[in-house]
């Protein structure tokens, strides 16, 4: 039996299906044309149509004919679809015989001869880490995206846009899901499309101003975090108390960030004072611009127009005035002021 892959679907989409189409509207074609003879525009889409049984060859009048359609389904769609079929149903008795496995070697002591600290080195060894042990969750994941990413294996990077099947199963297991980002998240296309897809089904999204590193947690026994000596390594921790140590600083995060669906005016507005509060504070500590934008979650440019709003606000032509003048106001950025 032939199999057919993308390459054929693309021949398929691209030229014999518009052969075909042709075919049908002029009553069929002349075997001999030069378009249909090899080398010609045309061969291996009539080719391709001729080994599906899409066209037969008339002896009687020479002439390339169509047939019907639906033998395609007979002959490519049908197998394809139970060979799908077959994949998915091994897929999932591999999965259930590995599993039993997999928990017990992650669950015995000293099962990793670096102990319980793992260095994860490149995007395809933390994706294969995190495509591992979040899916296997039990309990709970807990996810910090600083700026607008979402958590590993892009840089930590793609765990968890749009929901993923892996996030459904755990959601549906009654797995609890936080995400925390930063308010500069609330004006992502991509992040609020995220948030209305997986909110429904039970995970929950909070922002907040503040700054903070890139950490994915599961069922409070491992934890993984980017490793400062390179934006493609990840670590992977196991040890008790400094899991449990993260856990409390994601937490204490958690309770003082904003639920993300809410669109209460108070809540809009309560964000809008602390991004301005916070370009206030990166201000009066002298930070550079591209250091402010990205504690703030946002580009320098998006950065810039926070203290142009700040300049017009409080009456400064140069970032001076507005620096003597938060001072002499007794401005420290620690909470927001009202504007002038």
């Amino acid at each position: 039996m032939d199999t057919y892959g993308p390459e054929d679907r693309a021949l398929f989409e691209s030229a014999s299906t518009a052969l075909y189409e042709e075919i049908v509207s002029s009553g069929g074609i002349v075997a001999g044309e030069p378009r249909l003879e090899p080398g010609g525009e045309l061969h291996d889409a009539l080719e391709q149509l001729r080994r599906l049984g899409l066209v037969r060859l008339d002896p009687t009048a020479d002439t390339w004919v169509a047939e019907d359609p639906a033998l395609v389904h007979a002959r490519v769609v049908t197998p394809l679809s139970q060979q799908g079929a077959e994949l998915l149903q091994e897929s999932a008795q591999w999965a259930q015989a590995v599993s039993g496995l997999t928990q017990t070697w992650r669950r015995a002591p000293n099962t990793d001869e670096r102990g319980p600290f793992r260095y994860l080195h490149g995007n395809e060894e933390i994706q294969a880490f995190l495509y591992t042990i979040v899916p296997e969750a039990e309990e709970e994941v807990l996810a910090a995206h600083p700026q607008t990413g979402r958590p590993a294996a892009e840089e930590l990077s793609e765990a968890l846009v749009p929901v993923t099947e892996a996030e459904r199963t755990l959601l549906e297991r009654g797995v609890r899901i936080l995400n925390l980002y930063q308010h500069s998240a609330r004006r992502s296309t991509v992040i609020r499309a995220y948030v209305a897809a997986i909110s429904p089904l039970g995970a929950e999204t909070r922002t907040q101003d503040e700054f903070f590193n890139r950490m994915i947690i599961v069922d409070r026994r491992t934890a993984i975090i980017p490793s400062p000596s390179g934006s493609d390594t990840a670590l992977a921790i196991r040890e008790p108390t400094i899991v449990a140590y993260l856990v409390d600083v994601f937490m204490r995060s958690w309770e003082r960030a904003r639920p993300f669906t809410s669109q209460d005016a108070a809540v809009v507005k309560g964000i809008a004072e602390e991004q301005r509060a916070m370009t206030m504070r990166m201000l009066i500590e002298g930070h550079s611009d591209p250091v402010s934008a990205k504690r703030l979650g946002v580009s320098p440019r998006t950065y810039a127009g926070y203290v142009a709003d700040l300049k017009d606000d409080f009456e400064a032509e140069t970032r001076f005035q507005l620096g003597y003048t938060l001072g002499r106001l007794g401005i420290s950025g620690a909470e927001a002021p009202d504007a002038p």
